[in-house]
């Protein structure tokens, strides 16, 4: 069966307050009715608004049509645009609940396949009660009540004739659906599905919203230097005296690699290899602080910001302890991040491999990075 929503969003919300109705406020960074909208991504919408403003939404891509004087009589006039069209359901849903979830939408589309219609509410848990002049003058028995929501879901034929027939004034589309004998499923709704009301419900949507946008990812790095004939080591972009130094095209500090590495692979980017080839003599004994710096600057160009890092160096010696302080504030600087985002701490191998055996020295380090 063919399945369109319509979205109404010609109400004046007065209870909101502000300069435009609460539909076509800023909610993290675009209008309520954009997000809304977007939740039905895919979908066959028809919009309908007030006619002050078609202009808002002439660049929004659906379908507009002029609203009525009240709530029914703007679904009336989003029902008869679908008409002819060959669509069987409807989703009627109100503009202001833009965080309304892909699964509740396929729950309630699922419905229709058994009912004529159905509709998202939650069960209320809260006492009730009655109040009169600031007091409380009764109770009411919550059993059996539940809080409504939309989208609110229909076999078009039958919601268009309830409609029809309907005298005006309903609450919702439930209301109009039940008048006319219609049954109606109860689907379980959503906390988050909350619709825009008072300014402070703004600040609640925002927190959602984030909640949801919220992307953290996590990389891995490994590597291995051997010694060479030298005087000192770089470990952490800290220069630590030692009897020998570490092999490598770079300044080989492989506690930076191997932290490098992982910021690249939390971002999916490869390793340092890619983006500064040893085969390149321009990196021939470079700072390894270059390569941090640019693999924290692409996280940050890509609206990453590092959540921590956690860098082992495995060695017999040299000793990291007296060394690991420095070594933090030193890539919490190349990183721009507070230190205490930043672990370096160390571990032998009891003497066993390579590094028990003095041959080289070896890193691990772990990477998480979120969406800011």
């Amino acid at each position: 069966m063919t399945t369109a929503v319509i979205i109404v969003a010609a109400g004046r919300g007065s209870r909101m307050g502000g300069e435009v109705p609460k539909q076509w406020q800023m909610l993290a960074g675009k209008p309520v009715i954009a997000h809304t909208l977007a939740a039905f991504a895919g979908m066959q919408v028809v919009l309908v608004i007030h006619p002050d403003d078609m202009a808002r939404a002439e660049g929004l891509g659906v379908p507009l049509v002029e609203g009525g004087a009240s709530r029914d009589a703007s679904v009336l006039a989003g029902l008869r645009a679908l008409e002819g069209t060959g669509v069987q359901k409807v989703l009627i849903h109100d503009g202001a609940r833009p965080l309304v979830t892909r699964g509740l939408i396929d729950r309630l589309v699922a419905a229709l396949d058994a009912q004529d219609a159905a509709a998202p509410a939650l069960p209320v848990t809260d006492a009730l009660w009655r109040g009169d002049d600031g007091l409380v003058a009764g109770t009411v028995d919550r059993a059996g009540l539940y809080r409504a929501q939309t989208p609110q879901a229909f076999r078009l034929a039958p919601i268009l004739a309830a409609h029809l027939a309907h005298p005006g004034g309903a609450a919702d589309d439930v209301e109009v659906a039940r008048a006319a004998g219609l049954d109606v499923a109860i689907v379980e709704g959503e906390e988050t599905n909350l619709k825009l009301t008072f300014p402070g419900d703004f600040a609640r949507a925002e927190a959602i919203l984030k909640g949801r946008d919220m992307d953290v990812r996590l990389g891995n790095g490994y590597d291995v230097h051997a010694f060479c004939e030298g005087d000192h080591v770089w470990l952490c972009g800290v220069k630590v005296p030692h009897g020998r130094g570490l092999l490598g095209h770079s300044d080989a500090d492989v506690g930076m690699h191997a932290l490098t590495d992982a910021i690249y692979g939390a971002l999916a980017e490869g390793d340092i290899g890619r983006h500064f080839p040893p085969t390149d003599p321009q990196w021939k004994g470079a700072a390894s602080h270059i390569f941090l710096a640019h693999a924290i600057a692409l996280a940050r160009s890509r609206g990453y910001e590092l959540g921590n890092c956690d860098v082992t160096l495995v060695c017999e010696r040299p000793k990291i302890g007296p060394h690991a302080t420095a070594m933090q504030a030193e890539l919490a600087r190349i990183m721009g991040v507070d230190a205490g985002r930043v672990s370096v701490k160390a571990t032998t191998s009891e003497r066993l491999g390579f590094t028990g055996r003095e041959e080289g020295i070896a890193a691990l380090a772990t990477a998480t990075l979120v969406k800011a």
